[in-house]
């Protein structure tokens, strides 16, 4: 395996795309920060890139939280110097309008908005005295649509979008290179087949998004010369109605 003397900090390392953009960051080397809520959780992915010869670290982290940002993203810049950070929480809900309490609309935002801020400028502060780096966001359909029953969602995600933007136009002339990518569409994981089927459906009816093929997206993204950066991406399966 490749060694790269450099690290990859995951906020919302969860089971499926965090966990496969760990492991193919990790295969190629990088020595890997994951961190999530209930970081007890991550005791599989680590012992998985580990027995594959990787490095991984796995740490609770409360991203809503700025103290706990900084020393997650401190960690990581330390232990090698950081190249990438993830910004990969969902916060998806669902909820008629006037059942959406204060308490869900401002949780949901400081999950899928405020932490991707912290996030972000935690790594940029890292990221820029070593003159290089990509700051990505994992974004959604609700990025750019909003929908019945997702007040809450649709506005932290279109926020997060026009974070990313703005850091993008401020860094990019810095050798910073900031994405936001929109998955447009149901990935391939136990909550999204439990919905199917809640709605009366079967996941054999949906072609499902492999959190491994959107990883190497991730993958292909970071390599990009900076002549030809891409700021915002699609990802959907080619039989996803747009």
């Amino acid at each position: 395996m490749q060694k790269h003397s450099a690290s990859v900090a995951i906020v919302g390392a969860g089971d499926y795309i965090g966990a496969a953009v760990a492991r193919r960051f990790a295969r190629a080397g990088y020595h890997v920060f994951a961190g999530r809520r209930n970081g007890d959780k991550l005791a599989p992915l680590v012992a998985d890139i580990e027995a594959g010869g990787g490095l991984c670290i796995g740490l609770s982290l409360d991203a809503r939280q700025e103290d706990a940002v900084i020393e997650f993203i401190r960690r990581a810049d330390e232990a090698a110097p950081l190249e990438l950070a993830v910004f990969n929480i969902g916060a998806n809900v669902n909820h008629p309008l006037l059942d959406t309490t204060e308490r869900v609309f401002r949780k949901v935002w400081e999950l899928a908005c405020y932490a991707g801020f912290l996030t972000g400028r935690e790594a940029a502060r890292r990221m820029l005295p070593h003159g290089r780096g990509s700051i990505f966001f994992t974004g959604a359909t609700a990025s750019i649509r909003g929908g019945s029953g997702y007040a809450a969602f649709a506005a932290a995600k279109f926020g997060l979008r026009a974070v990313a933007q703005s850091m993008a136009r401020e860094l990019g002339p810095k050798n910073i290179h900031v994405a936001h990518l929109v998955i447009d569409s149901g990935v391939d994981t136990e909550w999204v087949r439990q919905r199917i089927a809640a709605a009366g459906g079967s996941p054999q009816d949906r072609v499902l998004m492999n959190p491994a093929s959107i990883a190497e997206t991730y993958w292909q993204l970071h390599q990009q010369p900076r002549d030809a950066w891409t700021h915002e991406l699609d990802l959907r399966p080619n039989q996803e109605p747009w």
